[in-house]
């Protein structure tokens, strides 16, 4: 048989009704559905420390120069690869040895869920707003902690074949999760108190935590053992930064990865603040921002991946750069209307069409970057570093929206998006040079 009929045969078997069957009923293994129930648990906090957290804030009169300074409770996110390792190294006093490491880190860290979860809801945030960053810090680290076990459950628990359908359980099951805490939270907060909200979002980790206790250990969990903690700082940190900075204009580059989201971190987390203040109900804020911005959101995206396919990255990363300043003046049209639902949807569509896009365009940018040999530890601090600028950044924009107003405060953010356009225009021109 020559090699062009090898090639046919080998097309018309992949292609084959059979080899299609095979492919979807990885979906029908119950592991699967025990992934997709513990990414409800690991996206279920997300919003509770964030979102959700700033509308109840909001709703209890807390001015927003405190409602920015409460985003920086989500700094454990940003830097759970620190304690990572640690993770793989400590064992949990009675839990390890009744559940395996994997199983009792991940009971561990959902009891610390539940637990703090259902105290925040307990602290009144006008008399102790201190108490509740704590609580809410306290919270977001044990989220953390949860993502980082949960993911090295599923790599280890499943075979290799079923780990693409294991990616897109977790990553569904973690979007479930947030629009529980989402939209969920806010449709329950036009019942009840935010006390009770918060004490049923936590009894929802209860799914994760009897899902657990039911799944099994993984049989050989992998384990990377570490000499010392200055092997693993010179690992993971230490020799993938100094093969970065060896590449020639490598400041400006961090810098666009600081600022090229900078407009949109300050918007983001004064939407909801904003919303609050210009009259929608819980409930409106729901189905616009959450869920229907939650579309807009997945459909940007997938938009943004056939975007980088035609245009390339660098291309595409300008296109979405704009796009992301103008939707940023499209809230000014929404602060002079006022309340009204039918606006609301077209600039929080846009918003978050416009948002996919630049998160698709800026994750391919970043994993560019990345040196073949310290690919997953150059990607982890680029994407630490994007994060943690957007974080301490985006702080003072309660600040600047107290101060100044709401449409001057997003004039302000649509000039914060300019910095990064800059930078891109610098980058690109780099660019364009070693290619003559």
């Amino acid at each position: 048989m020559g090699e062009l009929d090898k090639t046919k045969l080998i097309q018309n078997t992949s292609n084959s009704p059979n080899t299609w069957k095979k492919s979807i009923s990885v979906y029908f293994d119950k592991r699967i559905a025990v992934i997709f129930l513990l990414g409800f648990s690991s996206g279920l906090p997300l919003a509770l420390t964030l979102g959700t957290l700033s509308i109840w804030l909001s709703r209890s009169g807390i001015d927003k120069t405190t409602i920015g300074l409460f985003s920086a409770v989500s700094l454990p996110y940003v830097f759970k690869f620190v304690w990572a390792p640690l993770i793989d190294q400590i064992k949990i006093p009675f839990l390890t040895n009744r559940l395996g490491r994997r199983r009792g880190w991940v009971v561990f860290t959902q009891i610390g869920l539940i637990l703090t979860i259902a105290l925040m809801g307990g602290i009144d945030p006008i008399t102790n707003p201190g108490l509740l960053a704590i609580i809410a810090l306290a919270v977001a680290f044990c989220s953390a902690s949860q993502y980082i076990v949960i993911d090295a459950y599923r790599v280890e628990v499943l075979e290799e074949n079923k780990l693409g359908a294991g990616a897109a359980s977790v990553v569904f099951g973690y979007r479930v999760g947030m629009l529980a805490s989402g939209a969920g939270a806010l449709y329950l907060a036009d019942s009840v108190n935010w006390g009770l909200v918060y004490l049923i979002m936590a009894s929802l980790i209860f799914v994760g935590l009897i899902t657990i206790l039911f799944s099994p250990e993984p049989l050989t969990p992998i384990i990377k053992k570490t000499n010392s903690a200055i092997d693993w700082l010179k690992e993971a940190i230490i020799a993938p930064f100094f093969d970065f900075i060896k590449r020639p204009g490598w400041i400006v580059i961090l810098l666009f990865v600081i600022f090229y989201k900078f407009g949109d971190s300050l918007v983001g987390v004064m939407t909801n603040p904003f919303l609050v203040e210009t009259g929608f109900t819980n409930s409106e804020i729901a189905n616009v921002a959450k869920i229907y911005g939650f579309a807009a959101t997945m459909i940007g995206f997938a938009a943004g991946g056939i975007m980088i396919a035609k245009l390339g990255i660098l291309n595409s990363l300008w296109v979405c750069g704009f796009l992301q300043l103008v939707s940023n003046l499209l809230f000014i049209l929404q602060a002079s209307v006022g309340h009204d639902t039918a606006i609301l949807a077209v600039v929080l569509g846009f918003e978050n069409l416009a948002g996919g896009m630049g998160t698709a365009a800026f994750v391919a940018y970043l994993s560019s970057l990345c040196n073949v040999s310290y690919t997953a530890t150059q990607y982890a601090l680029l994407s630490a570093l994007m994060a943690a600028g957007r974080t301490f950044l985006s702080v003072p924009s309660g600040w600047f929206a107290d101060i100044l107003g709401w449409v001057p405060f997003f004039i302000l953010t649509t000039g914060a998006a300019v910095p990064g356009l800059l930078l891109l225009g610098w980058i690109s021109y780099r660019k364009s040079k070693e290619f003559k």
